[in-house]
C-alpha cells in the first residue's frame, strides 16, 4: 500500500508535467506548498540558515535547496540531479504543411526516440507561449503555458496491403512519415472564421521547409485552425499568440497497471519518474520542524532541461547553472571567495536518470553478471571509460547509505560489445569538479512514446533519496581519501 501511494503521487505528477515546462510548474507548486520560497537569479539573493529556497531558469530548469541551520560558507552541498526533458516532437518554426487534401503539422524530431512508437497514437499540443496583452493603453507580453487536453492529431500507420515487408523491418524517414494529420483541408476550410485570411488547399504544397516573409503566426507559418484551438485554451486571440514552443504529446494518462498492478504504464518515465523522486524526497526529508536542525550542509535537487540532446544550453547540465547556485549561496554566507572551491570538495551528487532494466524477451542484450531486475531498487551505474562518473568511493556512500536502511540496491555495466548511453553525471562531475554516482531506477521501453517501470522501485527511489538527504553529513565525515 505504501509503494502504491508514492506511486500514485508519481502518476499525478506524470499526468500533470507533459512537458519540461509543465513539469517545472508542477514541481513549482509542490515546492510553494512544502514551503519553499521562489528567488530570482536577476536579483541578489538574501538567504538564511534554515529557510528552503527555489528558483528556475527558463521555466524549463528548476533547482531547489534547504539550508542547514548550522551551515557556514564553505560546507557541503549534497545534491540529486535529474532531467525533466524526454524525446518527443517537436513543432518547427512553421508548421503549416498542406498535402494531398490534408492539414499537417511540421515536427522535428528532439532527443533520440523511438520513432515508430509514435504512430496510430491519439496526438495533442502542449507546450509555451509569447502572448501579447493589450491593457490601459500600453502592451506587455505573457508567458503562458497551454496543453490542449484532447487527441487532435494523429500520425497513421500505412497499411500492410501497401507495404507487404513492413513486418521485415519498419524503417521510419523522420522528414515525410513523422508529419501527424490535423484535419482535412475541406472541412478546415469549410468551419474556417470568415476574418482569419489563411487560404488552405490551393497553390503549391508546403513541405514545411519554406520560410515566410511574414511574421504573424496565422498567416504562412502555421495552420490558423491549429492557432484557433491554442487561442481558445489559453484565453487569447490567435492574433495575440506572438511565438510559441510546443511539442506533440500523447493523450494517454499514466497509469498505475498489470495484473497485480506492480507497473506503472506511462510516458516520460525517463527521466520525469526520477525527477518526481528526488523532489518528493527534498521536500519530505526538510518538512519535519526539526529536520534541518542538525544539518550542516545544504540539500539540493537541480531538474535540468536538454540532457537528451547533450545538456549545452544556457538551462542544460552543461551551462553555469549548477556552479551558479553552489557559488553564489556559499558567497552569501561568507566573502571569501576560496570557500567554493572548498565547497565544492566536500559535496556530493547522485546523477539519477533511469537504467535498462533486463528484459525477458532479449535477455541477451545484458551482461551476465549485471542484470538489473524490477522490484530490485535503484541501479548503480559503472562504465570504466567514464560514460558514467562512478566510482569505488561514490558507490560505497551510495551502498552505505541503502544498506542502513535495508533498501535493495543493484548494478549495471554495459556488455563490452555494445556502446554505452550517458547521463548528466560526467557532465557535472568534470565541469563543477563535484564527487558523483551515477544511479537510475531500472525501467523498459525506455525512449518510447510508451514506457513502463515498477511501483516498488518509486518507492525504493524515494526513499533512498531521502535517506541520502538525511544521513550523507555524518557518513561524509568518516571517509578519509586524499589526506
Amino acid at each position: 500500500m505504501e509503494s502504491s501511494a508514492v506511486a500514485a503521487d508519481l502518476v499525478d505528477f506524470l499526468n500533470a508535467s507533459p512537458t519540461a515546462f509543465h513539469a517545472v510548474d508542477e514541481a513549482k507548486k509542490r515546492l510553494k506548498s512544502a514551503g519553499y520560497v521562489q528567488i530570482d537569479e536577476k536579483q541578489d539573493w538574501v538567504l538564511k540558515a534554515g529557510n528552503k529556497y527555489f528558483f528556475t531558469r527558463n521555466y524549463s530548469t528548476i533547482v531547489a535547496f534547504a539550508i542547514g541551520k548550522k551551515y557556514v560558507g564553505g560546507n557541503g552541498f549534497h545534491i540529486v540531479g535529474a532531467h525533466t526533458d524526454s524525446p518527443c516532437l517537436k513543432l518547427k518554426p512553421v508548421s503549416k504543411v498542406i498535402k494531398s487534401g490534408f492539414l499537417e503539422v511540421g515536427v522535428q524530431t528532439y532527443g533520440g526516440g523511438l520513432w515508430h512508437t509514435w504512430f496510430d497514437r491519439d496526438l495533442t499540443v502542449a507546450g509555451r507561449m509569447i502572448i501579447r496583452n493589450k491593457k490601459d493603453g500600453s502592451e506587455s507580453y505573457l508567458h503562458k503555458l497551454v496543453r490542449i487536453e484532447e487527441p487532435i492529431m494523429r500520425i497513421p500507420t500505412l497499411a500492410i496491403h501497401l507495404e507487404r515487408g513492413v513486418n521485415d523491418g519498419f524503417k521510419v524517414n523522420t522528414q515525410t512519415h513523422l508529419l501527424p494529420v490535423l484535419a482535412t483541408s475541406i472541412k478546415a476550410e469549410l468551419n474556417k472564421p470568415a476574418s482569419i485570411d489563411d487560404s488552405i488547399g490551393n497553390g503549391a504544397p508546403n513541405d514545411g521547409s519554406k520560410s515566410s516573409k511574414r511574421i504573424n503566426p496565422g498567416g504562412e507559418q502555421h495552420h490558423s485552425l491549429l492557432l484557433q484551438l491554442l487561442a481558445a485554451q489559453a484565453g487569447c486571440e490567435p492574433g495575440d499568440i506572438c511565438d510559441f514552443e510546443l511539442q506533440a504529446c500523447d493523450t494517454q494518462p499514466s497509469i498505475i497497471a498489470g495484473a497485480m498492478k506492480e507497473f506503472v504504464f506511462s510516458g516520460r518515465l525517463d527521466n520525469l519518474c526520477m525527477s518526481f523522486c528526488s523532489l518528493k524526497a527534498l521536500i519530505d526529508a526538510t518538512s519535519p520542524e526539526n529536520s534541518l536542525e542538525d544539518e550542516v550542509g545544504v540539500r539540493m535537487v537541480a531538474l535540468f532541461d536538454h540532457e537528451e540532446v547533450g545538456s549545452n544550453s544556457a538551462q542544460g547540465a552543461g551551462s553555469p547553472v549548477m556552479f551558479d547556485a553552489l557559488s553564489r549561496i556559499t558567497s552569501t554566507f561568507g566573502p571569501d571567495s576560496k570557500l567554493i572551491q572548498k565547497a565544492i570538495q566536500k559535496s556530493f551528487l547522485v546523477s539519477a536518470d533511469m537504467a535498462h532494466a533486463l528484459h525477458p524477451n532479449y535477455p541477451d542484450k545484458h551482461e551476465e553478471n549485471h542484470q538489473p531486475k524490477f522490484h530490485g531498487g535503484l541501479v548503480i551505474k559503472h562504465n570504466a571509460n567514464q560514460r558514467y562518473a562512478t566510482n569505488a568511493i561514490t558507490s560505497f556512500v551510495f551502498r552505505e547509505i541503502a544498506s542502513k536502511h535495508n533498501i535493495p540496491l543493484q548494478d549495471f555495466v554495459i556488455r563490452n560489445d555494445m556502446p554505452c548511453g550517458s547521463t548528466i553525471g560526467p557532465i557535472l562531475a568534470s565541469g563543477v569538479g563535484i564527487r558523483t554516482v551515477d544511479v537510475g531506477a531500472p525501467q523498459w521501453s525506455m525512449h518510447s512514446i510508451r514506457e513502463m517501470c515498477a511501483v516498488d522501485d518509486v518507492k525504493h527511489s524515494y526513499e533512498h533519496f531521502k535517506a541520502f538527504f538525511q544521513d550523507f553529513s555524518q557518513l561524509d565525515g568518516k571517509i578519509a581519501v586524499d589526506i
